[in-house]
């Protein structure tokens, strides 16, 4: 799996991939991450990259045949055509099932904007899917990209201490793509708040059905259309309805 990351700051990758559990993926090769700037394919004694838009307004405008360059490179080191992401507010937005999906892929070229945006003909050209953290605006694609990144290398095989950890986060469909649980450790009393008593009684049935109805109420609570689409695929349990219905 090998992700090509298209941006003006390399630099900021390198706590992601030197820091942390996910670095695991990225030393071993399970993710392999390559940097490459355009501004190495940028002509003139100071390199542009970007460029009034035509039309006027504020800000700066990434320029294609800099993008162009550096991709024609990325492909001609790959020996393949690669799908070409953007990290935009017009894409999709970012969830599990999407991580799921790169992760299960032979990874793909991430394109990290700038300023006011890309040059629309590079987009038309070049880039197959935009991907979106959420209805908010970053000063780059970055903070996006290492969010894909890290998302992707926590899912690799051997990069978690426990290797089924990530079956029992939220949205998984371990959990019928319901939110996580509250979660407790030592001490059992801290600043007067006791543990629940069901996590100390060793009686794993009824641990794991107040884990499911903490998981159904937190979602009903701060997410219920996840509920809805629970339902709708037919994942809560006549106890679950029972359970909701109850509240």
């Amino acid at each position: 799996m090998r992700f090509d990351v298209v941006t003006l700051f390399p630099e900021l990758f390198a706590p992601l991939l030197c820091a942390g559990i996910t670095r695991r993926a990225f030393e071993s090769g399970q993710v392999e991450v390559k940097l490459s700037n355009p501004r190495d394919h940028a002509s003139g004694n100071y390199r542009r990259v970007d460029d009034r838009p035509f039309g006027g307004g504020p800000g700066m405008v990434m320029m294609a045949e800099p993008l162009s360059a550096c991709l024609r490179e990325i492909e001609a080191k790959r020996g393949a055509k690669a799908p070409v992401l953007l990290f935009s507010p017009i894409g999709r937005r970012l969830d599990h099932g999407t991580v799921q999906r790169w992760a299960d892929s032979e990874g793909a070229v991430l394109i990290c904007g700038r300023y006011e945006g890309i040059d629309q003909r590079f987009i038309d050209t070049h880039v197959d899917e935009q991907i979106s953290l959420g209805d908010f605006v970053l000063s780059g694609g970055e903070i996006a990209a290492m969010a894909l990144l890290d998302a992707v290398a926590r899912l690799q095989p051997g990069v978690l201490n426990d290797s089924d950890s990530h079956q029992f986060d939220s949205f998984n469909p371990a959990l019928d793509g319901l939110l996580d649980c509250p979660h407790y450790t030592r001490p059992e009393h801290w600043q007067g708040m006791p543990v629940p008593e069901v996590l100390l009684s060793g009686h794993h049935l009824q641990i794991e059905r107040w884990r499911r109805e903490q998981r159904l109420a937190l979602t009903a609570q701060h997410r219920p259309e996840l509920i809805a689409q629970a339902r709708a695929a037919g994942r809560l349990s006549p106890q679950d309805e029972a359970f909701l219905s109850s509240r």
